[in-house]
């Protein structure tokens, strides 16, 4: 709400909405998925409000935009509270898996510190096949 105002924008309702359902999840989402969570809990919310509100979540630095390789983006909503975090995405079933790791941040800091940098930042990323559909010829998540 706070950056909000210090871009002089107006907290609507569509707005409030928008961000209520954004942060009332744990999930990664797409632009679509949030608008139709939005609408659920107010009609009124529309699809531009909603790719107009995602780019000044992101600039807020609460919400991450993520390319998972896909034709759309998703957004990360536990950025701000876990900014270390990274992804298992499974490219059968498009499940997207949170995973933190103190030996990573650790080799992080040391590759860093040997090439003569300060991280700021950094994301891991893999790509992985489904052990459900593998082991069980199904996947809870495939038609999802």
């Amino acid at each position: 709400m706070d950056f909000l105002a210090g871009k002089r924008l107006r907290l609507t309702s569509q707005r409030r909405t928008i961000i209520d359902t954004a942060f009332s999840t744990s999930q990664h989402f797409t632009a679509e998925q949030l608008l139709a969570w939005s609408q659920r809990r107010d009609k009124s919310v529309s699809r531009a409000t909603v790719y107009r509100t995602l780019p000044l979540l992101t600039e807020s630095g609460l919400v991450r935009e993520m390319d998972f390789g896909k034709d759309y983006k998703f957004y990360d909503p536990n950025y701000a509270e876990h900014p270390h975090h990274n992804h298992i995405i499974c490219q059968d079933c498009d499940k997207i898996v949170e995973f933190e790791s103190e030996k990573l941040k650790r080799l992080e800091s040391e590759i860093t510190q040997q090439l003569g940098f300060a991280a700021q930042s950094y994301r891991l990323q893999i790509s992985a096949r489904c052990e459900e559909l593998k082991t069980r010829g199904t996947c809870a998540k495939k038609d999802d």
